[in-house]
């Protein structure tokens, strides 16, 4: 959804009549983009993706079909050749939202260009006459069922949406964490390789080898950011550690030997650097896949990476 904040801007500046679609149940289909969407304008205009474009067409004709103000949820389904000829790993079918796109808040337009995580709570109701949305971030003190539920899907860093019904209607949850922001300590082959990588999932990355610099790169996006951590340096692994340790960063993992992670042990503890801290750090780095290439490593770390922040919970209990 995020590609759609300048059209959605600007059709709103417009005073179109416009439309967001995005689903809120889905069967079927394949692997597909969590965070699909699509703005429709009911003179058949269409921005975003969603599907490939396969339901495009229904979807201009359900919005002009809606009342001022309301909003619907539509049935739309595919199959055979014709989910093959677009382009759909097969077939499926799909209830997808579509609500004006005057009741999305401009903030939700906002966060999105920011690229700041956050959840955008929706409430249709039953009959489809009145719509709402409102955004929800990760340190918001919204005490509803909705809000609470959104802060904690917005903990797990991965874009998704949950919906169910209740006694007043449809209530939809769709959550887009700010991208992992990875920071590698250190350069080399290695180095180049996993932001190359990380550049394959769409996370953001830079190396540096500079203390200061990790430091303050770490502080500034301390909700996304990750450290992979190659350097042997002491004057520069202990020091970075330890800062993303006293952070509170979702990832931090180090590249060495067993005698390595024992000096950088030793030294975290004599730092003041606790034991339930380290037992954060992923040492040796890397998901055990047998890896034994420099890409080799280089996809075992992200996929390390990846693990952790879809389940922050799983990570704690094994730790």
């Amino acid at each position: 959804m995020r590609e759609l904040v300048e059209t959605a801007r600007q059709w709103v500046a417009e005073g179109r009549g416009a439309f967001l679609a995005r689903p809120v149940a889905e069967q079927g289909f394949g692997p597909r983009d969590p965070a699909g969407a699509l703005l429709v304008d009911p003179r058949g205009a269409c921005a975003g993706s969603l599907y490939r474009g396969v339901f495009d067409e229904q979807l201009v004709a359900e919005a002009a079909a809606i009342e001022e103000g309301g909003a619907r949820v539509c049935r739309v389904s595919v199959h055979g050749s014709e989910a093959t000829g677009a382009g759909l790993t097969c077939g499926g079918q799909a209830e997808i939202l579509v609500q004006p796109l005057a009741s999305v808040p401009d903030e939700w337009w906002e966060s999105l260009a920011l690229g700041e995580s956050a959840a955008l709570v929706t409430r249709l109701a039953e009959d489809g006459t009145r719509v709402a949305s409102t955004v929800v971030r990760a340190g918001d003190e919204d005490g509803t069922q909705a809000g609470r539920d959104a802060r904690e899907l917005l903990a797990r860093h991965r874009a998704g949406h949950e919906a169910r019904y209740d006694d007043e209607g449809l209530v939809l949850i769709e959550v887009f964490p700010a991208d992992p922001y990875l920071v590698i300590g250190g350069g080399g082959e290695l180095a180049e390789l996993i932001g190359r990588q990380a550049g394959l999932l769409g996370w953001e990355w830079t190396t540096t080898e500079s203390g200061p610099e990790a430091e303050k790169l770490l502080t500034d996006r301390r909700g996304s950011a990750c450290l992979a951590m190659l350097s042997h340096d002491p004057a520069f692994d202990v020091p970075t550690l330890a800062h993303a340790l006293r952070t509170g960063i979702p990832y931090v993992g180090a590249l060495g030997s067993r005698r390595t992670q024992a000096r950088r042990r030793e030294e975290l503890l004599a730092g003041g650097t606790g034991e339930a801290e380290l037992s954060r750090v992923h040492g040796p780095i890397g998901l055990d896949l047998g890896a034994r290439t420099p890409a080799e490593t280089a996809l075992a770390i992200c996929a390390e990476i990846l693990s952790t922040l879809t389940a922050p919970s799983a990570r704690q209990d094994t730790a």
